[in-house]
């Protein structure tokens, strides 16, 4: 898959519509790929595709709604997605969120619902477009915060947020992220996909929103701009080099090694089982 023009391929990706996802949906239309906006408001996706359209000249533009915390909109967006696009070269699981607690509509804790089990049914259903259409990537935006996740409780996973910050609810969902990918890796070794987890960075985005206005002003001085933290997904998702590879972490468009807990593969097997029953796909 060359990296520089990607006229002719496909890209999915999930909350292109802000942040890095926007970032990385701009540059992407801009080398000439077709771009699909998987995101939850029209109304406020359509303004940025018409923007990046204006600027980049690409008419290969498309919003399709999904709300990644309602596994029913899941289904229906992967759905109409399989009916428009006869070729999907990469997806890119970029949407997520940080610091909002609560319950998606299945009754999952919503960062771990949003973050994980959302792109987990998503990504499953879209995989058999991805391996017809080989080779194709699959490319999560995980976190580095996903070193601070000491444990993965299975119990903890249903039901509402059950800290005041919500930050090791996040970490959780981000170290689900790294699982996810290697465990990918290893059943789709052969096919043809290949896929990454990275980490973009400590950025600037929407996924912050709801930090205290004071402390968001300061941290954000200290944070990357939406288009440093997309280098990495741009570099997983079209980077020849790394079409022999999969199932590998990185950060700043360099192999890391990930937490001794992501990289435990029975652990990752256990999640993708689990994950398997509550979305109920085999």
């Amino acid at each position: 898959m060359p990296d520089g023009n990607l006229s002719g391929k496909t890209f999915v990706i999930t909350g292109a519509n802000t942040g890095i996802g926007r970032a990385t949906a701009e540059e992407l239309a801009r080398r000439g790929g077709r771009v699909v906006f998987a995101c939850r408001s029209q109304d406020k996706t359509q303004p940025v595709i018409d923007e990046i359209r204006a600027a980049t000249g690409n008419e290969e533009l498309v919003f399709v709604e999904l709300a990644l915390d309602d596994l029913g909109s899941v289904r229906r967006a992967a759905e109409q997605i399989l009916e428009s696009e006869p070729a999907i070269h990469v997806l890119i699981n970029n949407a997520g969120l940080a610091r909002v607690p609560g319950e998606t509509q299945n009754g999952f804790e919503r960062t771990f619902g949003v973050n994980h089990l959302g792109h987990f049914l998503f990504t499953q259903l879209l995989l058999d477009r991805l391996r017809a259409s080989a080779p194709s990537r699959i490319v999560n935006v995980a976190s580095g915060s996903h070193y601070q996740a000491k444990e993965l409780d299975f119990g903890l996973l249903r039901g509402p947020t059950r800290t005041f910050s919500g930050l090791p609810e996040y970490a959780v969902s981000k170290l689900c992220n790294v699982l996810f990918t290697a465990e990918l890796a290893r059943r789709l070794d052969g096919t043809g996909v290949t896929t990454y987890s990275l980490h973009p960075g400590t950025i600037a985005s929407d996924i912050w929103r709801s930090v205290p206005l004071g402390l968001g002003r300061v941290a954000r001085l200290f944070m990357k701009s939406n288009e440093e933290g997309a280098e990495t997904t741009l570099y997983c998702a079209t980077d020849p080099a790394l079409g022999e590879v999969s199932g590998r972490y990185y950060d700043s468009c360099r192999e890391k090694r990930p937490s001794k807990l992501a990289s435990d593969a029975e652990l990752a097997r256990k999640l993708w089982q689990q994950s398997s029953e509550w979305v109920s796909v085999d």
